[in-house]
């Protein structure tokens, strides 16, 4: 067994402009439509939500790297954070399996300015 780990940082203010200046274009780019779902029942807080799973696939991504055979075989929209039962995030894949990943955590934080979210994976060698 083995543990991978991914880290993103985010201002959430670089999310708010870019979603102002592009729209739907970067919103449909990024995110699945049940994390936008999730993100726009968020009223006053929605940019905070949008920047928290930003970060949240970037660490994703930096957590699965070695398991990639080509840097680009993951997309945005190969990994969904979603909310469970109790309103944990957790993490699904979509159009791509990673057969060694026995188990998965992640945790997404933010403040007034900032977002960050942490991935561990459990895999077996």
């Amino acid at each position: 067994m083995r543990v991978l780990c991914g880290t993103d940082i985010i201002e959430i203010d670089r999310i708010k402009k870019s979603i102002e200046r592009s729209g739907d274009t970067f919103i449909k780019q990024i995110y699945t439509p049940k994390e936008i779902e999730y993100c726009e029942n968020g009223k006053n807080i929605k940019y905070s939500h949008y920047a928290g799973r930003f970060a949240a696939k970037e660490a994703i991504y930096k957590a699965v790297y070695p398991l990639l055979k080509e840097r680009f075989e993951i997309g945005w929209q190969n990994a969904q954070v979603i909310n469970d039962e109790n309103g944990n995030p957790k993490v699904e894949f979509i159009g791509i399996e990673f057969k060694q990943i026995k188990n998965i955590d992640i945790s997404i934080s933010h403040c007034r300015d900032y977002a960050v979210a942490t991935v561990s994976i459990l895999i077996e060698e």
